[in-house]
């Protein structure tokens, strides 16, 4: 089975996290963390801040590793790591995605996320009630 390692930004502010609904692709209407795929010569790190740049027109700040998901999709297996970010600058003006949410810790489960994100929800609602 094939390997998809990409990247994902938990963008938190004012202890609520940012998440966006896929707008293509067989996962269309998914929720989930913004990120992408980590290109030749780039680090995750510089994979996540050109990614958010070119999908949501804001600067990041990467503060630090969260967490890996493995996961088997039908088709491929996908490997994501997560990191935890800020806004330096810009508004996450929504370019490819349908729509966005902040969501509060209690609010995580109030959207459809995607396989590989879901497994993430339990952990960051302790990590936004541990950082209150």
């Amino acid at each position: 089975m094939k390997t998809v390692k990409v990247v994902a930004a938990i963008i938190i502010k004012n202890n609520k996290i940012f998440s966006t609904q896929r707008g293509y692709g067989e996962f269309k209407g998914g929720w989930e963390f913004p990120g992408g795929k980590v290109e030749q010569n780039e680090t995750n790190e510089m994979a996540l801040v050109r990614e958010i740049k070119e999908e949501l027109e804001t600067t990041i700040q990467v503060e630090k590793y969260f967490d890996t998901v493995e996961h088997d999709y039908d088709s491929f297996h996908l490997s994501m790591d997560c990191y935890i970010c800020s806004i330096k600058e810009g508004d996450l003006i929504l370019k490819e995605h349908e729509a966005a949410k902040w969501l509060s810790s209690e609010e995580l489960n109030s959207v459809n996320w995607l396989p590989a994100d879901i497994s993430l929800v339990d952990s960051l609602r302790n990590y936004l009630n541990e950082s209150r």
